[in-house]
């Protein structure tokens, strides 16, 4: 039978492709030419037997081999590259982390102190992903993850950072227009801002702790949505009360844009929590990432939050939180 000998630039090379979705632009992010890119894919794909990408003028997407090849791929290249960084000599590190982040923990903490970061590290590639999706750092290929909430069950490694304090609120204009709520049970007449979860299921509802315990009060609502920027821009247009970390609104209330709502019934505090895929063989240039990042929101969290996150999310899936 014959043996292929694995060829790891080439697999760099389509791995690179699947992630920009273009051949030119893969070619410009390694260095190479559109030509030889494309002989290169063609030479591969004639090793394997397997047409790896469907390749139009517009679009460059994986086949069926294409997506089957791929995640196979990550795991070779990043073992080949944990593999060379061992008997590397010196402390420099190097290589790709791919990492995923809420939208505001991104754009308020994370992005402005990268410089230091990057100049510390100067042979790091860093992938920033940022989505309040609920993504799948395994099969999406992510060497750590953020989450607000509680994670459950599953194979990534947690490194638990701390707990953000909650806060509910609603607008001045909300208050003016419909009045606040003076009691638990004064929320039936009141609405809620409801936050689409993974399964999108949960039942509209106010949390609160009572006796150690968490519960809740079913709330009508009259919109639904599933980003940290639409859910506060929602509870600032008057459409009801949200329940999230206090830093991410303390501004607002802070001018009276937003109105603290029944604070003897706060939500319990959200963990936030960095995790990831690798198990017990956690490669150096990926603890030095989670490390910087730990340090950077310390701040934050010692203030008690870091983002406007919605209450749900503490009930989120491990793997996408």
């Amino acid at each position: 039978m014959r043996q292929w000998p694995v060829d790891l630039d080439a697999l760099r090379l389509v791995l690179k492709i699947a992630e920009l979705g273009s051949l030119s632009r893969a070619g410009e992010h390694l260095g190479l030419p559109r030509s030889r890119v494309s002989r290169r894919l063609k030479a591969l794909e004639g090793e394997l037997g397997a047409r790896l990408f469907h390749r139009t003028t517009r679009v460059v997407r994986p086949t069926p081999d294409g997506e089957a090849l791929l995640p196979r791929a990550r795991r070779l290249v990043r073992e080949a590259d944990e593999l060379e960084a061992l008997f590397r000599p010196g402390p420099r590190l190097r290589g790709r982390v791919r990492v995923n982040l809420p939208v505001n923990l991104a754009r308020r903490f994370v992005l402005p102190a990268l410089p230091d970061l990057l100049a510390r590290h100067p042979d790091l590639e860093l992938f920033v992903s940022t989505t309040d999706r609920l993504v799948d750092a395994v099969s999406e290929g992510f060497d750590c993850v953020l989450r607000v909430g509680e994670p459950a069950g599953g194979e990534l490694v947690r490194r638990r950072l701390g707990e953000l304090e909650m806060v509910s609120c609603v607008s001045r204009e909300y208050v003016e227009r419909r009045g606040a709520p003076a009691s638990l049970e004064a929320l039936s007449d009141h609405l809620l801002i409801h936050w689409a979860s993974g399964s999108g299921v949960e039942a509209p509802a106010f949390e609160y702790e009572a006796g150690g315990e968490t519960r809740t009060a079913p709330m009508p609502s009259a919109i639904t949505v599933d980003g940290a920027d639409a859910y506060r821009a929602a509870c600032l247009a008057g459409l009801g009360v949200v329940q999230v970390p206090r830093i991410g609104v303390e501004a607002h209330l802070a001018s009276g844009a937003l109105v603290e709502i029944l604070p003897e019934h706060r939500c319990a505090p959200m963990p936030v929590s960095l995790l990831h895929p690798h198990g017990r063989r956690l490669p150096a240039r990926v603890r030095a990432v989670m490390d910087w990042i730990e340090a950077a929101l310390a701040p934050a969290l010692g203030a008690s939050a870091v983002r406007s996150v919605p209450k749900t999310n503490r009930k989120g899936p491990s793997a996408g939180s």
